[in-house]
């Protein structure tokens, strides 16, 4: 069972590692949210990284958290549920923008201008029920979530205590994306993803030393 629970924590490391990864450069390549981008390569490459940064990052946190659950508490485990919860909405939205938009792009326009509206503070002349309260609750839920996770890897002092510290400031200067242009919001993103990138490393090389540490312990034990 040791084993399995070292394999599991190792693969949950890399999870996290291209979760991060994912979302680093959905910050940095991201296009702008007008119509006329959803037909683009860009896009559909993007928003399928975007799809990566919720599934691998679901699965990576998992992992994060299962490796410091006894010493984040109470703490620890609200980042965890808040962060898994707007990942796990935000992968709905990012379904839509790589399998819906492109393909209605040019019969219903207004759609696409009011699904970006939700983005951008734009009106939308459509009516979209829920989806526009859906997409403002997801802000708190990540700005909330990765501040509790980030100070609880902090004070667990397990994994690398600045990478908890980056994750904490990485969500929270994610309202300052209102106050730059569009071209750069996303930029915000990349922080965040650094920080998931150094916590997965982490869970994934101390998983990996421990295990070389018990191959080379078992001859040994075999000679005794």
């Amino acid at each position: 069972m040791t084993v399995i629970n070292e394999n599991i924590l190792r693969w949950s490391g890399i999870a996290a590692i291209i979760g991060g990864t994912c979302y680093l450069l959905v910050g940095l390549f991201h296009p702008l949210n007008v119509p006329s981008s959803v037909i683009t390569t860009p896009w559909l490459v993007v928003h399928i990284l975007a799809m990566g940064t919720s599934f691998f990052g679901m699965l990576g946190l998992t992992g994060l958290y299962a490796r410091q659950a006894e010493k984040t508490g109470w703490l620890g485990l609200a980042g965890y549920l808040l962060l898994n919860l707007w990942l796990a909405l935000i992968l709905g939205f990012t379904f839509v923008e790589v399998f819906i938009l492109p393909v209605i792009a040019s019969a219903a326009p207004a759609f696409v201008a009011g699904w970006l509206g939700m983005f951008t503070g734009t009106a939308s002349e459509i009516n979209l029920s829920a989806l526009p309260t859906v997409w403002t609750i997801t802000g708190p839920l990540y700005i909330l979530g990765g501040i509790l996770f980030g100070i609880a890897t902090f004070r667990a002092r397990i994994l690398p205590r600045w990478s908890g510290i980056l994750l904490a400031v990485g969500t929270a200067i994610g309202p300052a994306a209102a106050f730059i242009s569009l071209e750069y919001q996303p930029k915000v993103a990349v922080p965040v993803g650094a920080a998931l990138i150094w916590m997965g490393y982490a869970l994934w090389s101390e998983k990996h030393s421990h295990a070389a540490e018990l191959a080379r312990a078992r001859p040994a034990a075999a000679r005794q």
